[in-house]
This record gives C-alpha cells, sequence and structure tokens, in this order.
C-alpha cells in the first residue's frame, strides 16, 4: 500500500497514533460499551471524507434518524452533505409509502436488511462507510454461524468497491469474539473506567492494524463539545531535540551558589518537605527570575487556585499578572478529580510547543491524586521527565510530606528518577520555628553541602549563611554545638 492511501479519522490524536489514519479501502471494527463514544467517532469519521469531497454513508440499524442527528446537533454538527441509512424504517422502503413507522431490526429479515443496505451502497458508491451497529445484525442473524458468514459477505462485497468501512459494534456479544475480529484489517477498542471518586476515564486502544507500526497501548480520551479528543500516550523516545546545556539562575545568589550555579536545562529538580517550608515559593522565584531574561514558564498547579498563586507571588515581590496577560507565564490550575494522566501530559507537550523553558509541577501529591492506578505514577512520570529533558525544558517538582518535623511520610518516593533534590525542613531554636534548605543530590555537577536558613519576606527568598554551630536540623529539634553559642540571626 503506498502511503498516500491513508484515510485521516478526523480526530488528530488518533491519527497521530494510527500514524496518519486508516488504511484506504479496507473492514475496521470500532468496539466499546455503550457511551464510550463509537457514534461520535464514526461521525467524525465521516465528516472528515465528507470535507474532503467524498461520498460518506451512515447506516444506522440502532438508532432513527432523528436521534442521530439529535447527537450530531449536541456537537454542533450538521448532516449535510452525508447520507443516512435508516434500516429501522425498512417496512416505509419497502411498502413505497409515505409513513414515519418505526420497525425493530429483530422483525426484518436479514436478507431484506442487507440487501437494502448494499443496493443503496450501489448507487451512491460511497468512499467511506459507518455502520451501527453490529449487534442488530447478529440479533437478525440468529445464530454465530450465520452472522459470521454474513459479515464475511460484506467483507467481500466491499473488495474492490474503493470503500473504507467502520463497523460499530456494542460489546454485547461473547466476550471473545476473535473470529470477527480475525476477518476485519484493523480493531479499535474503546473504554470507560469509572473511578471511586470524579469524572469517567476514557481510554482508547488500537488492538490491531494489518501493515501499520502503530503506536500501541491505551491512551486517553475525552469527549467534549468538539467531539471526540484523544491524548496519544507519551512516548519521549519520539521526541529529541539539540539544547544548549546552560544553567537556569534564580536570581538570589545565596540559593544558586547552593546549587552549584543553578539548575541546568533539560534536568529534572523536586522540590521535598512539609508544609510551609517555602517549596512553592522557591518554584516562584525560578520563574520571575526566568520570565526577567524573556523565557516562557509553564505552572501547572494542583493545590492552590490561580488567584491564590498570583496573590502569593505578590506578597513576596514576585508579581506576576502582568506575565500572564502577555503570555509569559502559563498558569493553569488543575483538578485532578477531572484531568487524566493524558491529558495532563498533552497539556504539557502543548506548553513545550508553545515555548516553555520551565515547566513546574506543584505539587506531586496533586499529580498522584489523578492517577486512577497509583502503582503506574512512576513510569508515566519518569517517561514525562524524559520527554521535558530531551526537549531542553528544566522541570521543576513540588512533593509535600507528611509530617512538620522528626520523621517525614513521603506519598511516593521519586528523589531516584529526579536529576537534583532541594530538601526543605522546618526546626526548631530560640523558641522559634525557623526553615532549612539544603541540597542532597545533583547529577549534572558539583553543589554546596551545607544547610542553609531560609526566609520569606516581602523581598522575595533571602538565604542566610551555613548553619555551622548546629546539628540534628534535619530532625527538627537541632543541638548547638557550643553550648555558648547561640543560635545564628
Amino acid at each position: 500500500m503506498t502511503p498516500t492511501a491513508i484515510a485521516p479519522t478526523g480526530v488528530p490524536g488518533l491519527d497521530d497514533i494510527l500514524t496518519g489514519g486508516l488504511p484506504k479501502n479496507r473492514l475496521y471494527l470500532t468496539m466499546g460499551s455503550p457511551g464510550v463514544g463509537k457514534t461520535t467517532l464514526g461521525l467524525q469519521f465521516l465528516f472528515e471524507g465528507r470535507d474532503r469531497g467524498e461520498t460518506v454513508l451512515y447506516v444506522t440499524l440502532s438508532e432513527t434518524s432523528e436521534e442521530l442527528r439529535d447527537v450530531a446537533q449536541s456537537h454542533g454538527w450538521s448532516l449535510e452533505g452525508v447520507h443516512l441509512l435508516e434500516l429501522s424504517s425498512l417496512e416505509e422502503a419497502m411498502a413505497n409509502e409515505a409513513q414515519n413507522t418505526l420497525f425493530h431490526p429483530s422483525e426484518i429479515e436479514l436478507h431484506e436488511t442487507i440487501q437494502k443496505m448494499l443496493t443503496l451502497m450501489k448507487e451512491i458508491k460511497p468512499s467511506r462507510v459507518v455502520l451501527d451497529s453490529l449487534s442488530e445484525i447478529r440479533l437478525l442473524a440468529g445464530d454465530a454461524l450465520r452472522y459470521r458468514r454474513q459479515i464475511l459477505s460484506l467483507k467481500q462485497f466491499f473488495v474492490g468497491r474503493n470503500c473504507t468501512v467502520m463497523l460499530l459494534d456494542d460489546g454485547t456479544a461473547e466476550a471473545n469474539d476473535l473470529q470477527l475480529q480475525s476477518l476485519v484489517h484493523g480493531v479499535i477498542t474503546l473504554q470507560q473506567l469509572a473511578p471511586e471518586y470524579g469524572a469517567e476515564r476514557r481510554r482508547i486502544r488500537v488492538q490491531k492494524l494489518r501493515g501499520v507500526n502503530f503506536r500501541s497501548g491505551n491512551h486517553d480520551y475525552i469527549i467534549e463539545k468538539n467531539g471526540m479528543k484523544v491524548f496519544p500516550r507519551l512516548v519521549a523516545a519520539e521526541h529529541r531535540s539539540k539544547f544548549a546545556r546552560d544553567s537556569i539562575t534564580s536570581g538570589v545568589p545565596e540559593l544558586d551558589q547552593l546549587l552549584g550555579g543553578g539548575i541546568d536545562r533539560g534536568t529534572s529538580t523536586v522540590i521535598i518537605g512539609p508544609a510551609g517550608t517555602g517549596k512553592s515559593s522557591i518554584t516562584t522565584q525560578f520563574a520571575k527570575s526566568v520570565i526577567a531574561r524573556g523565557e516562557k514558564v509553564a505552572a501547572f498547579t494542583f493545590d492552590e487556585n490561580v488567584s491564590t498563586f498570583l496573590a502569593r507571588a505578590g506578597g513576596m515581590g514576585n508579581p506576576l499578572e502582568e506575565a500572564v496577560k502577555n503570555g509569559m507565564l502559563m498558569l493553569r490550575q488543575v483538578d485532578s478529580a477531572e484531568l487524566s494522566p493524558g491529558e495532563f501530559a498533552h497539556a504539557i507537550r502543548d506548553a513545550v510547543d508553545a515555548g516553555a523553558k520551565v515547566v513546574i509541577i506543584d505539587s506531586l501529591n496533586g499529580y498522584l491524586n489523578a492517577m486512577p492506578e497509583e502503582r503506574f505514577l512512576l513510569i508515566q512520570l519518569h517517561e514525562l521527565l524524559t520527554y521535558l529533558a530531551q526537549k531542553g525544558v528544566a522541570t521543576l517538582l513540588v512533593v509535600t510530606q507528611h509530617g512538620l518535623v522528626g520523621t517525614m511520610q513521603t506519598p511516593v518516593d521519586v528523589t531516584y528518577v529526579a536529576d537534583t533534590v532541594i530538601l526543605m525542613r522546618l526546626y526548631e531554636a530560640d523558641s522559634a520555628l525557623h526553615r532549612a534548605i539544603s541540597v542532597t543530590k545533583k547529577r549534572t555537577g558539583p553543589h554546596e553541602q551545607t544547610i542553609r536558613e531560609l526566609q520569606l519576606t516581602q523581598d522575595g527568598v533571602r538565604l542566610g549563611p551555613a548553619l555551622r554551630n548546629l546539628h540534628g536540623i534535619l530532625t527538627g529539634v537541632p543541638k548547638s554545638s557550643q553550648p555558648s553559642a547561640s543560635h545564628p540571626q
């Protein structure tokens, strides 16, 4: 098959998975339970053909034409230019009478149903056909053998007719109808998951596609006003680019010194510590410095809304409202109960494509809550960080530990996947709480080994000298190395 013999599906994300679309003049099976969007996908497939000047046909056995128009209207679409064959009203066509009497498919002889459909196809010669649905033909056939013979005869009918056919099936038949799947050229499976809390999650998988090196695995998708939107699974190896490996500074000399000159492009930095230690303030400081150099920043906040983020930044001398208005700061509040991991990764890709050089995820705890299966978090996170690294983007990830002082608990250990780890702590000294900051790891070069005091002021982040007269700071209750010395001010 030549590379040009491809039929785009009308869903860009799905075409990306299929490396362009479906090979033309073949039979395809789209499977899924009711409500997953099979009809929506079928309509988008036909609209793509219609917009390309092709003749398209929608054959419906399970819905009336009025119901189909309601579906299209709900998405703001028009069925103009789409031929409709409503086989549920076959009695009207057979009797040649102008009536609107609906006839259930199970009451119509299978032979007459198929012949009516094939006759119209011979007349209009469509290049794209959607048949909705196979479950009705299965009911008309009565037994599995007759049903499979009919599907085989349909396949033979379409051979040489320059027609790409999408068969829709609601999966009400036996769980593993492998003979049917073996007859078609490709199988696309749609799935809907219902988490214990939040919106349903939908996934699409290309189960089979002969002669095409498609992207395998599950891919998230949503159904919105404009139809189906698919978010292809992120494969970092497909995104490589050259970039200058220089450092990004924070604008605070002591912090940059602690980091050995700053954070490097193409690396990931985890800022970890309990609540109130200033983790988000560190990321905001980097954002301000990067924007001041004329580079874009993308910030995804799970734990605070946009207004709170901007108010906090302004209260520390880092007003960012103007940066949001002019597009230098792409700030998005993420609802973990509504956003799937695939959609989140796609949003980050969009930000990188728009020119973001620094990506902030605040916090990883919120990202964890967005995952329906937590055991896959590190795999998806590693792939996302690898993608960002290969695009030359510096990533800042905030992780909130449980507890305030003493032993801390981390929801998930991500320090080993990060290139740099900044550790934040609260500690008690002189009957007051203080903040401490240190760098425990940096793969790309040397860093300062000391622990410094961190202060959050109206003028921004400030770091004091190394805390050399105290030990046990990370426990939260340090002791003085010199009994007569007081805590450094």
